[in-house]
């Protein structure tokens, strides 16, 4: 079931178009006043029906389309953020897809005509009941900024950097004072700076409270301004001005982040929420506006303090399994319902399993309560451990007096008459339970006072603790951070030194040409690196340091290399070519035909930092002798095998 309260006690303006349109030129409104007793009419441009609500601040501007108050979106945003911190914006007709007027106003029993006139009247008659629902786009949060309040140009010199610091220390002690205020509020906050020369550029507070319940308002005085400006949602979104209050069954996941899920009493769930900023109180307060407990529930066993606390709150009975609920039956439990992460889905599973092991009973319950009594009411005893028959005989229990002995025939009663006495009989049962109800509601409000002082200082020394928390982390995030930056330095320095001790280890170059280092009396000659035997290779080598005539060429790796890349080398004129690793043959025919010698690197001490090398001239010349050698070695069997060539073939043509 849902249930409505009584008619707003305030006052409630009921709008719809009279002529024209939003979208084209100065449209007309026509404008009901209602505040549960007095009507008042109007006929109002737009202008002066924002004038009026500013003036008068209605607790509801209600309308059978909100789009006949902003022609799209944006300007439905902009209207919004225009409208009293007091008054809301209520489409009376649904949500996302709204219904005719009529429908709404004849289901409502609400007077309803086509002239725009009564359909404004009925809107307000219907908002003013607590039918529809409230058009929000903007969030809880509240970003509150402290910037500048003139611009920080001028004149140069001494001046100017005074009049720059003054605007900035001005920011500082603007920031310090709103911090102080939001603290002495209890408001959460998340704060994040701009520092400048002399103090702050700007502040910006993120407030966990909307624009009416923070104690600073937009102002601007000399140096500085403050804004304060509601958080916007991503899109539009609808409240409906009346809260469920079925039975329930209530799952509970504690913890950081807390979440809740409500199950009907035929298994649905019906709703779904978690929060990480929420206190006991506010989850108890959610629930409240959601629906009445029948029973609590947890996921794991023993049952968490926390789910016990709000059982006891509301004098709900809990439910808990024999074993801690797996992950993966609950995933499957929950597999055809929507959450957004881990505790909502934790939650929704102990409120299923709870329903599933008591689902007989609560099917039982409902199937044989008759229908002048609460399904949900019988339901709920029966699983606080009432017997069936026990609940149903208390809830139809009569105290009707004996009659006095009739002097005649009794008259035998109609329908209609048997339908009046059984309901005065049940009047009587519920106003006997409702007294019962309001003795047990005082003295619950008693102990919820005092359960509300606790929880006062309970959460101001939450609120002192997280503030602490915040500190310490920021602390160790930067100390983090400085000690990865001392280690990475400390690494630099290592590199540095052993660059320098092998600097040393070579000598201090007096030339920047690395053709001047084999100078006249040294023994030493500059080298050419070249990581690999191939074009690419070759090429860099060639950009970043050039390859010259006569240049030493110390191939690191020379495997692979094939007639064209040893042709582009070979092109260089290189004196000689020291290589670490074999060559291919084609490379060394290259090579050889083009005289350059070619000889292993092992045999020479080559010292390199970065792209300098140098190698001793004698063991260089060393390479070029031995090549020298191997060449006249090669070139002389060539020669034998070319005689013999010449006189084989002589004699087979002698034969």
């Amino acid at each position: 079931m849902s249930t409505r309260t009584s008619a707003l006690d305030a006052l409630v303006f009921g709008v719809d178009v009279q002529s024209g349109d939003v979208r084209g030129d100065a449209p007309s409104y026509a404008l009901v006043s209602f505040d549960g007793e007095t009507v008042e009419r109007d006929v109002v441009t737009r202008r002066k029906l924002l004038r009026l609500v500013a003036d008068r601040e209605p607790a509801i501007v209600a309308t059978d389309n909100m789009y006949e108050l902003a022609a799209d979106k944006d300007q439905l945003v902009h209207l919004l953020r225009r409208l009293p911190d007091s008054t809301t914006l209520v489409q009376v007709t649904g949500d996302e897809r709204p219904e005719p007027l009529s429908r709404v106003a004849k289901r409502h029993g609400v007077p309803y005509g086509k002239p725009a006139m009564e359909e404004a009247e009925a809107a307000a008659r219907l908002a003013a009941h607590n039918v529809g629902y409230e058009v929000s786009a903007f969030t809880d949060e509240t970003e509150l900024k402290v910037a500048r309040g003139r611009s920080t140009g001028g004149g140069g010199g001494w001046s100017a950097d005074r009049f720059t610091r003054r605007i900035h220390g001005s920011v500082k002690r603007e920031t310090r004072t709103v911090e102080s205020t939001l603290d002495d509020a209890g408001l959460d906050y998340d704060r994040e700076v701009t520092e400048k020369y002399g103090g702050y550029a700007n502040a910006v507070f993120t407030v966990q409270a909307r624009p009416e319940n923070i104690p600073v308002s937009e102002h601007r005085a000399g140096d500085t301004r403050v804004e304060v400006e509601p958080v916007r949602r991503d899109g539009i979104e609808f409240r409906p001005l009346a809260r469920r209050r079925d039975r329930v069954l209530v799952g509970i996941d504690p913890g950081t982040t807390t979440a809740v899920a409500l199950v009907g009493l035929d298994g649905h769930v019906l709703d779904v929420m978690s929060t990480r900023t929420a206190d006991t109180g506010d989850v108890i307060e959610w629930i409240i506006e959601h629906g009445r407990p029948a029973l609590v529930a947890a996921d794991v066993t023993p049952m968490p303090d926390t789910v016990e606390k709000i059982a006891a709150s509301f004098d709900a009975p809990t439910w808990d399994p024999d074993t801690d609920l797996p992950v993966d039956e609950k995933q499957h439990r929950t597999r055809e319902e929507g959450y957004d992460d881990d505790h909502q889905r934790d939650a929704m599973a102990a409120a299923l399993y709870a329903y599933d092991h008591y689902r007989e009973t609560i099917e039982r319950a409902t199937r044989e309560t008759p229908p002048t009594l609460d399904e949900g009411d019988v339901a709920a005893r029966v699983l606080d451990g009432e017997p069936l028959q026990a609940v149903l005989s208390d809830l139809e229990e009569t105290d009707d007096p004996e009659p006095d002995e009739p002097t005649h025939d009794p008259r035998e009663l109609t329908d209609d008459e048997r339908r009046i006495k059984d309901l005065e009989a049940q009047v009587e049962r519920l106003q006997a339970h409702v007294s019962d109800l309001d003795a047990e509601l005082d003295a619950k409000d008693a102990t919820i006072e005092e359960y509300e002082d606790e929880l006062s200082e309970a959460r101001r020394e939450e609120r002192q603790e997280a503030r602490e928390r915040r500190e310490v982390t920021q602390l160790e995030w930067e100390n983090d951070r400085l000690e990865t930056e001392l280690e990475e330095q400390r690494e630099r320095a290592d590199e540095l030194e052993a660059k320098l001790e092998r600097l040393k280890d070579l000598w201090k170059l007096d030339h920047s040409n690395l053709g001047d280092v084999g100078g006249e009396g040294r023994d030493l000659v500059a080298v050419k690196p070249v990581d690999q035997f191939t074009v690419d290779a070759i090429e860099t080598a060639d950009d970043e340091y050039g390859i010259a005539s006569g240049d030493v060429v110390y191939l690191r790796d020379a495997s692979g290399a094939g007639r064209r890349t040893a042709e582009l080398l070979a092109g260089f004129d290189p004196r000689v070519v020291l290589r670490s690793g074999g060559l291919s043959d084609a490379a060394d025919e290259v090579l050889f035909d083009h005289e350059i010698p070619v000889g292993p690197a092992d045999g020479v001490t080559i010292r390199e930092v970065d792209e300098l090398a140098i190698a001793n001239e004698s063991e260089v010349e060393s390479v070029v002798e031995d090549w020298k050698q191997r060449k006249a070695e090669r070139e002389r069997e060539q020669k034998e095998t070319m005689v013999d060539s010449i006189i084989s073939e002589h004699r087979a043509d002698r034969d």
